[in-house]
């Protein structure tokens, strides 16, 4: 199956979760953070402005993306999951 977002949304595959700290000590499952890190899948054409010309999206299918830590929907696609957001909802784009 795949998803394609409208407007200005952006799908997102997340991080996997941290399992371990950095120092090498185990976090159980249940004291895991959701990850706000992940990798953009599909994005959307964009928002319109009040004259119904669309907006550019930020983002670009490959980015590496930090995103808000309760933002978006979690949707699950052939088993995996992943996260609808808002463009809005993505603070940085991570580059090397």
């Amino acid at each position: 199956m795949t998803l394609k977002p409208l407007g200005d949304r952006v799908l997102v595959k997340p991080a996997p979760k941290e399992d371990r700290t950095s120092s090498g000590l185990y976090i159980s499952s249940g004291a895991q953070e959701k990850p706000q890190r992940g990798e953009v899948i599909a994005v959307g054409a964009g928002k319109l402005n009040d004259k119904g010309e669309r907006i550019a999206m930020d983002v670009q299918v490959g980015d590496q993306v930090y995103y808000g830590k309760f933002g978006g929907n979690e949707v699950k696609i052939d088993g995996e999951d992943f996260l609808l957001l808002r463009a809005d909802d993505i603070y940085a784009i991570i580059t090397d």
